[in-house]
């Protein structure tokens, strides 16, 4: 009776415990996210989803590309760059929390943090074209 009452007790702590370690996939890009705060310069507080990090690459790939057509390839070149060095410095060494994560996964949540850490977001963790046009006309 008492090894019966032992092996329960092990089975339910190992199914607990096999639970409690296993992460969402949102809980995991928000982890992967704190972690790369350090290495970006970005809010500490911004903490994308991998589907929020996504949105806000794509918007900052669709104001670049309707910079380059409006004429203004100097800035959309200027802020590419900006970016592109924060993202390598950002880049260096994908911390422990971010190894669940796909290559794209971890790539658009580095690149949605680097936006950040140039501060290029809004309130709200957007996107921010303006902020991103005074960043790049400031640095100049």
């Amino acid at each position: 009776m008492r090894h019966t009452t032992a092996l329960i007790a092990a089975c339910l702590l190992l199914t607990g415990a096999a639970a409690g370690c296993s992460k969402s996939h949102d809980e995991t890009a928000k982890d992967c996210a704190t972690a790369l705060t350090e290495q970006t310069g970005g809010n500490s507080a911004d903490k994308p989803t991998v589907s929020e990090a996504q949105e806000r690459v794509d918007a900052l790939d669709d104001t670049l590309a309707d910079m380059v057509r409006s004429g203004y390839q100097g800035p959309a070149k200027d802020a590419a760059d900006a970016l592109e060095e924060k993202f390598e410095s950002g880049g260096k060494n994908r911390p422990e929390a971010c190894e669940p994560l796909s290559d794209d996964d971890y790539t658009a949540l580095l690149t949605a943090k680097a936006i950040d850490g140039l501060g290029w977001t809004d309130e709200d963790g957007k996107f921010d074209k303006l902020k991103m046009a005074d960043g790049v006309l400031k640095d100049q």
